[in-house]
């Protein structure tokens, strides 16, 4: 695995435009963002089944006083996600600079802040 100083985890709205110092644009979310053409997205890898399941995704509803619970519910179903995905997402954010991709309008608050954090602490232990 990469050095944790070395990766590079971003996080980007599916409505904003591709760039090339985004690295591998991988889409994090259940449902394809509302009116986003493919081609547009420019998305390199789709991880559907490590996005929030549809019952946390909408319990939370983007109700900022369940944060903190929504963090701990999708760390846990993290934990418990299929293993050949969460293999593949670990050694894409290993290998270079990738971009998580959203549609959540609040970009501190939102799915793809929780799976970085995950992320970064799954590759600090290994």
């Amino acid at each position: 695995m990469a050095q944790p100083e070395l990766i590079s985890i971003k996080l980007k709205r599916a409505y904003e435009d591709a760039d090339p110092e985004d690295g591998t644009r991988l889409l994090v979310e259940r449902l394809w963002p509302r009116g986003v053409k493919r081609e547009a997205a420019a998305i390199d890898r789709w991880f559907k089944s490590i996005a929030p399941s549809t019952d946390l995704r909408k319990w939370y509803d983007h109700d900022l006083d369940r944060w903190p619970e929504f963090q701990r519910r999708y760390m846990a179903e993290l934990e418990n996600a299929e293993t050949d995905d969460v293999s593949e997402l670990l050694e894409l954010c290993a290998g270079g600079t990738v971009t998580f991709v959203f549609a959540a309008r609040d970009t501190e608050h939102n799915s793809a802040v929780v799976l970085r954090e995950y992320i970064l602490n799954v590759l600090k232990q290994a």
